[in-house]
Order: structure tokens, then sequence, then C-alpha cells
């Protein structure tokens, strides 16, 4: 491989977005009557809420200590990180008005304001993402080594929720997405998540349905 593999962060980009998709879609569905939550399931939507939160602040914050320097380093003159980092700083305040509005959702309050804080930061991730892909996927393309990414990517993964990114893993990667993983991480990652597999789809049923 000549360019840095950037499969897991795809990945990564497009679950954060796609369940903050499917949390705004369940939230309206509530709203309108179309579903029902008890407090079973409204528990279980606070804490998978808080789930994301945790990974997309865990994501986010990683690339501001760990990646952005590394391409700065390799880019220099390049790049320009500015935008992306001033929209890092904005998804704080958006991150903990979701916790405290699924708190609320699940000790009874109105879901409206749980469902206006997903779609707000939903839209903010959209933004984000897509700019960041947009912009910065070809210079790190271009000018990160493989051996200076594949270094960065073993930092990236300190203190994140590994059970829960496997999650993420399982769902989103495409088949050919997971056959490179396989390839690449080897045998212990395709048994973790196959040992976690049940665990995450009971969890979306009891979310989702189906």
């Amino acid at each position: 491989m000549t360019t840095p593999d950037l499969t897991v962060f795809r990945i990564m980009h497009r679950a954060m977005r796609g369940d903050l998709h499917r949390l705004v879609k369940l939230a309206r569905q509530i709203e309108a009557d179309r579903e029902h939550a008890g407090q079973a399931r409204a528990t279980a939507i606070a804490g998978f809420a808080a789930d994301i939160c945790k990974a997309i602040h865990h994501h986010h914050t990683r690339e501001d200590e760990v990646v952005w320097p590394l391409i700065e380093r390799s880019a220099g003159a390049a790049v320009d990180l500015t935008d992306l980092s001033d929209d890092h700083a904005e998804l704080g305040p958006l991150l903990d008005r979701l916790r405290a509005t699924a708190q609320g959702f699940a000790a009874g309050q109105h879901v409206a304001e749980f469902g206006a804080a997903v779609r707000e930061l939903s839209e903010h991730l959209d933004e984000h993402i897509e700019e960041e892909e947009r912009k910065i996927f070809p210079i790190i393309e271009k000018y990160v080594s493989v051996p200076d990414w594949q270094e960065m990517e073993k930092s990236l993964r300190k203190g994140g929720d590994i059970r829960f990114e496997l999650g993420w893993v399982d769902q989103y990667a495409t088949p050919q997405e997971m056959a490179h993983i396989r390839k690449a991480a080897g045998l212990i990652i395709t048994i973790m998540i196959a040992l976690m597999r049940p665990g995450h789809r009971r969890r979306h049923r009891l979310l989702f349905g189906g």
C-alpha cells in the first residue's frame, strides 16, 4: 500500500452520521405518536444517545490531539485546518445539549427537546464530515506516509469504547470493507466482532424495532 488506509475513518464517519440519522427519525416518530417509548425503551434510547456522544467526542478530540498535528507536520503550508478545528469547538455544546435532553427524555420530559438536539447535532456533523472528507482526505493521501498513519491509528484508538466502535464497524462496513479489515486486522478482531454482534443487534431491536 502506497497511501494511508482511510477505510476505518470512512466507516466511523458513516456510522456517526448514520446512527444520528436513525435517532432523528425515531424521535420524530415518537413525537408524532407513531412510535411508543415506555420507560425501558426511553432509558435505552437515552443510553444509546450518550454512547454516540461519547464516541463522537473521542473521535474528534483525538483528531485535534493526534490527527491534525500529523497532517500539519506532513503537509505544511498545503493545509489549513482552522475551519475544521472551529467546527470541533462547536461540537462540545451540541454534545452537552444532547446528553442533557436525552436524560430528560428518559425521565419522562418532552421528546421534542431531545429530537431538536439530535437534529442540530446531526446537521452540524453531516456538514463537518462532508467538508473534512472533501478537503482533508486528499491531503492525507498525498502527504502523510503509510507508517506515520498506521502509528497514528494505534494512538487514535486509546480511550475509545472498542465494543461500541466494533459494533459500528460490523453494522456500517460494506462487505468489501469488512473483508479488507479482516485481512488487515487479523483473527482477533474478527472474533471480537462476532462475540459482540448478538448484543449489538438486541440493543438495536429494542431501540428501533425489527
